[in-house]
């Protein structure tokens, strides 16, 4: 059982670092390619992307968990 976490922690670790890079540069480019030439807005670094993309999930998507059916919308 222990060898399995020998594995289980750098994969995770690995796994955020690279959700965190992926999702960063995702909203920089998105933002730098539709909003600048749209609307005349200033361009994102890597950095205000990363900061824009907590910041949703912060305010949007929650902090994981049940939620107990939170945000579904339930079609009868």
């Amino acid at each position: 059982m222990k060898r399995k976490w020998i594995w289980i922690a750098p994969l995770a670790i690995l796994g955020i670092v690279l959700f965190g890079y992926l999702g960063g540069e995702f909203v920089m480019l998105l933002w730098n390619w539709l909003l600048p030439p749209l609307f005349g807005w200033r361009t994102l670094t890597f950095w205000q992307g990363l900061g824009l993309l907590a910041l949703c999930r912060i305010l949007f998507g929650g902090w994981g968990g049940s939620g107990g059916g939170k945000g579904h919308i339930l079609i009868a």
